[in-house]
């Protein structure tokens, strides 16, 4: 009692002197107090507020690392070091959010050195808002050594929890050519299921494709070192139907980057096309689909073989749109765009071109430095055949599967789409999935057959169209790195071969299928069914 007694007459004699002594002694004596705290505390103590500055209206990146950092940690193992904690989740993502409770404390360790964070929340006198900040806590002795390298593996490990579990964005352009380009993008969340693993294409193009893409996206000291913007150029090309977007799609899954999808036509001019580029964040994709088909760019070249006077006439009157360029996106525009001063405004992005002809788009926007990986996409070959079967009817084999391969290695291969709806259609009986699958392929190669002996005019052009396709183009698809006048002399020779062959393999063809039939042993009325679905 006598202890007690004494402790509240030392309360009340401290209430006293706070009362009756002046502000400024009694903050000296704070302060004594605290220095003497760090003299004898074998912790220092660092705070990290949420607000840059006095006024505080800039906010401190460290401290939404800060957050970050601890809601990873909580992630990887329960945060059974923290008493209290607080959950939240955004109605518009399944993640739950993990943050420490005001004034509680949780511990970490780096270097074999423990340290602990506190997450302090005061109230603001006067008003609703409320202060806060992170302290942390770390040995004193090993302050100097210890604190740079901490808060640099907490920035990593934050951003790369921040690149992963953040709500993927799908954007497109919605200017209208006002002039204002405040807004230029509209957004939906990118749900997108397809992934390198449900992706039907060769084993080692996916090997391949994924390499440089982890390549790329670790590269960042690699692209400051060597000088060069930190992007990447993706063409993408091939029949319809080949998987272009669902290859875009799975490249954004894998890389966990959001996607721009440019549409040319809403874009009125090349200022607003770099105002787009620039609103566009770092670790995004931008796409640009049929990139032959968009906008006339092949204008611009018509343009500068004019004549002089042609030109210096527009240049008077202004008032042909044939002759005034700054009504519209021009190659020059697109060009700049891709690979000028201006492409470098953001770091880790790739822009992809998609194309069903890659003749057909201007040399300019495919050479490298630009697009620096070409992937040929075409129709499917066997393994990406058996990666489709085992996705949609869940069989790793089947008695049909050598048909199939017969069929493919003969020019009867079909796109995946092509595949993909048969397989959905009948994905309730894996049999008749097979049938009819072989059944279409026997019927391309007929196709093929009867283009190749003069029957073309018995069939529609699309049909001629996808038979010569699938006689001129070898069903794996191809990626190809470095410069396009190479790959056209390394196909030449193929080229000239198949030229050469082409009319004996057009009867080994026939013959072949004559044999297929009798092993498959199918009738003509399945043909008939697929025929039915197809048209």
């Amino acid at each position: 009692m006598e202890i007690l007694s004494q402790l509240w007459s030392l309360l009340g004699l401290l209430t006293v002197l706070q009362n009756v002594l002046p502000s400024q002694i009694l903050s000296l004596l704070h302060s004594v107090y605290e220095s003497a705290q760090d003299l004898l505390s074998p912790y220092a103590y660092v705070e990290i507020p949420e607000f840059n500055g006095y006024c505080g209206v800039d906010l401190n990146d460290l401290y939404r690392h800060v957050h970050l950092y601890l809601n990873a940690a909580a992630s990887a193992s329960p945060a059974a070091s923290c008493r209290r904690v607080t959950l939240s989740r955004s109605p518009s993502s399944s993640r739950v959010t993990f943050a420490v409770a005001p004034n509680h404390t949780v511990h970490d360790s780096f270097g074999g050195h423990r340290l602990s964070w506190t997450h302090h929340v005061d109230g603001v006198q006067d008003s609703l808002d409320e202060k806060r900040s992170f302290t942390l806590r770390l040995p004193k002795r090993h302050r100097q050594a210890l604190l740079p390298s901490y808060l640099s593996h907490v920035t990593s490990r934050a951003e790369e929890f921040e690149r992963v579990s953040r709500e993927r964005r799908l954007f497109t352009n919605n200017t209208t050519g006002s002039g204002s380009f405040e807004s230029g993008w509209v957004s939906v969340p990118f749900r997108h299921p397809s992934t390198f693993e449900t992706l039907a294409l060769e084993p080692e193009l996916k090997k391949q494709i994924k390499n440089d893409l982890v390549s790329f996206q670790n590269g960042r000291e690699f692209y400051h070192r060597v000088g060069r913007a930190w992007k990447r150029g993706y063409l993408l090309h091939g029949p319809p139907g080949s998987g272009k977007s669902s290859l875009i799609a799975a490249m954004a899954n894998f890389l966990c980057y959001d996607v721009y999808d440019l549409e040319l036509t809403k874009v009125s001019d090349n200022s607003e096309l770099r105002s787009l580029l620039i609103q566009t964040t770092n670790r995004s994709i931008i796409v640009i689909e049929d990139i032959d088909c968009s906008v006339d760019l092949t204008a611009d070249r018509t343009t500068k073989k004019q004549p002089a006077k042609s030109f210096k006439k527009c240049k008077t009157t202004m008032s042909s749109s044939g002759c005034e360029d700054s009504g519209r996106v021009t190659l020059s525009g697109l060009l700049n765009f891709t690979d000028g001063l201006w492409s470098c405004c953001g770091e880790e992005r790739i822009v992809v071109f998609t194309t069903n002809h890659r003749d057909s788009v201007d040399p300019a926007l495919v050479r490298c430095g630009r697009m620096d990986v070409h992937v040929s996409l075409g129709t499917c070959g066997f393994h990406a055949f058996k990666e489709l079967v085992r996705n949609y009817l869940g069989v790793e084999s089947h008695a049909l599967f050598d048909a199939v391969d017969a069929c493919i290695r003969s020019g009867g291969s079909l796109t995946p789409a092509q595949v993909g709806e048969i397989l959905l259609r009948n994905r309730g009986d894996a049999d008749l999935a097979m049938k009819e699958v072989v059944a279409a392929m026997q019927g391309r190669m007929l196709a093929l057959a009867a283009a190749g002996g003069g029957g073309g005019d018995q069939m529609d052009n699309e049909d001629v169209v996808a038979a010569v396709s699938v006689g001129t183009r070898s069903p794996e698809s191809v990626l190809m790195i470095g410069s396009p006048e190479n790959w056209d002399t390394a196909m030449g020779g193929r080229k000239r071969k198949e030229s050469v062959n082409g009319s004996n393999g057009c009867e080994k063809k026939v013959k072949f299928f004559v044999r297929l039939k009798s092993l498959t042993k199918s009738d003509s009325g399945k043909c008939g069914v697929f025929e039915r679905g197809k048209h």
